[in-house]
């Protein structure tokens, strides 16, 4: 099938599909990040404290996606059933002849383990593979879910933050003049600002979430693809091609989306899987710090500031610097692999 679909394509995509599998660490580091990002998207079905199937009395109850009560399982009161009691768990087994299956990891982001041998941070065992932190919870199932939280935070502020580079490089470039003289100049002042202290100021004054927070760091991070498209649109809207449609009476819009956009898009596709990284590194930053997601949330930025507050803990350091590491990497061979694959010098 993908040879199929590589065949339809034309021949200069060909060309840099052909190039960016010829770079194969790339290549293979794109699989394996795919493949952590999906595990992640599947969090509660991994890491959870509620089973994700029980069986009771010969129905079926599926916990992981649909909240119980103890009544339901022959209990005395209508709060939420908990799974890990052993009361609970008697009774299904016993009385309702059921069982139980249960996740991979027994424990969600923000379950606390009160049968801990030993004082929080508790370190590495069988029950916790990468031990817990200072509040007794179970750090891989945190570092499952804050994976995934950073991943999609990054995802949508580059995704936002390009779509508003583009149209901002696009007006300047192509109209030139006034235009883009007083947007560079709104762009000098606006890029020279502080942008870690101003996103400090503004997280400490309102308790951020995460839109919040996209919304605030989408102000300071659409400027970095302005000058590249600009410069784009400045070499194109001169071009033989160009006249020859602006001639013909198409307007501006369509002249700028469909001629000029698509040879500008080169350069933009190269830049943004380092926009992206530069979002996880500002984001993780905040969460280091204290003003980035609200506290309790699975953050890669809070399990590092757990790891230098714990110094005789250091598997919660390691684990932090392991995670990041590997994401980061990963994240620069692709965005590399991506750059070569889009060079018009490479031939493969």
């Amino acid at each position: 099938m993908m040879a199929s679909v590589t065949a339809k394509m034309s021949p200069l995509n060909q060309r840099r599909i052909a190039n960016f599998r010829s770079n194969k660490r790339g290549y293979w580091s794109l699989w394996l990040f795919s493949i952590l990002f999906v595990l992640s998207l599947f969090a509660e079905f991994i890491a959870n404290d509620d089973p994700l199937i029980v069986s009771y009395q010969g129905d079926l109850y599926f916990p992981v996606a649909t909240e119980y009560t103890e009544l339901t399982f022959g209990g005395e009161f209508e709060s939420p059933a908990d799974f890990k009691d052993p009361y609970i768990q008697d009774l299904i087994h016993n009385q309702g002849e059921g069982w139980i299956v249960w996740p991979l990891i027994r424990y969600s982001y923000n379950t606390i383990n009160y049968d801990l041998p030993v004082p929080a941070p508790s370190p590495p065992s069988l029950e916790n593979p990468l031990g817990t932190d200072d509040q007794a919870r179970d750090v891989l199932a945190r570092v499952i879910y804050g994976f995934r939280i950073s991943i999609l935070f990054a995802v949508v502020l580059t995704i936002a933050s390009s779509i508003i580079g583009v149209i901002a490089g696009a007006v300047q470039g192509y109209y030139g003049g006034k235009v883009d003289l007083i947007f560079q100049r709104f762009i000098e002042i606006w890029s020279g600002l502080p942008v870690l202290f101003l996103l400090i100021i503004l997280a400490s004054i309102v308790e951020p979430n995460f839109w919040w927070l996209l919304g605030i760091m989408l102000l300071f991070s659409w400027m970095q693809l302005v000058d590249v498209v600009r410069a784009e649109f400045l070499r194109g809207r001169n071009l033989e091609y160009v006249r020859a449609a602006r001639a013909l009476g198409l307007d501006n819009r369509m002249i700028m989306f469909r001629h000029i956009l698509p040879n500008a898009m080169v350069a933009t596709l190269t830049f943004m899987p380092f926009i992206f990284n530069g979002s996880l590194v500002t984001l993780t930053a905040l969460d280091f710090l204290g003003f980035g997601l609200p506290p309790g949330s699975p953050s890669l930025g809070e399990l590092v500031a757990q790891g230098k507050t714990n110094l005789h803990a250091p598997w919660l350091g390691i684990t932090a610097f392991m995670t990041l590491s590997i994401m980061l990497t990963l994240l620069i061979f692709i965005g590399e692999a991506v750059r070569d694959a889009f060079d018009p010098r490479k031939v493969s």
